[in-house]
């Protein structure tokens, strides 16, 4: 899939990591009607996403499979929050514990982060189900990845979906690349600062994209 086949009206919108950046990205473009699952957590692993996907979140968050790694900022100072990976799935949740609110050692509002969260992935199950066409927004990963990420979303997607996969390295524009994937779209991006100073090639990326 290439860039022009890309565009078009879509029911919904997701963030698929591998930081908070597409989520950012598709907020300052007017794209994120929903907020997803993993919009805030980091993801750098494309093959645990795919897993995750596969297994419709079962066990996500899990509390034995949770591991508190400090705070965000590496002490407690005003606005900290901890960090805390799920080893089953490989992804770490860094905005959702308040350290005035918990402690390393006790979690105490677990049980709101995760009503939040189940609330979130039973909506995006839902759309899964729902919406006539998706589109998913990742950030790095390799071909073999997409590719079963490809495979992965078309069992759980029961009608149309685009996936765009944005990759970071020494281009000076949007390259595209050719993976020769029928749903996905794969484009490099500048690496220099991938926070703000892309912020003109991201919004020409959705230019001709629209919700419903």
């Amino acid at each position: 899939m290439n860039l022009q086949e890309m565009k078009g009206q879509y029911d919904a919108v997701f963030s698929l990591g591998h930081l908070c950046l597409s989520a950012i990205q598709l907020r300052k473009n007017n794209l994120r009607p929903f907020a997803g699952p993993i919009d805030w957590m980091t993801s750098h692993s494309l093959a645990d996403v795919n897993r995750l996907l596969r297994n419709r979140f079962s066990d996500f968050m899990r509390p034995v499979n949770l591991r508190v790694l400090g705070y965000n900022s590496g002490e407690k100072e005003e606005g900290s929050t901890i960090y805390v990976r799920d080893d089953y799935y490989g992804v770490e949740s860094v905005h959702d514990f308040d350290a005035d609110q918990n402690t390393l050692d006790d979690l105490m509002t677990y049980p709101e982060v995760m009503e939040k969260y189940n609330r979130r992935i039973n909506r995006f199950l839902e759309q899964m189900s729902e919406s006539n066409r998706i589109l998913f927004v990742r950030t790095e990963g390799s071909l073999e990845e997409a590719r079963e990420l490809e495979l992965v979303l078309s069992e759980l997607v029961q009608h149309d979906f685009s996936v765009l996969f944005v990759r970071h390295t020494d281009a000076t524009g949007i390259d595209e690349i050719d993976w020769q994937l029928e749903k996905i779209c794969a484009v490099e991006l500048p690496d220099t600062e991938i926070w703000e100073s892309n912020n003109a090639l991201w919004s020409e990326l959705f230019e001709g994209i629209t919700l419903v």
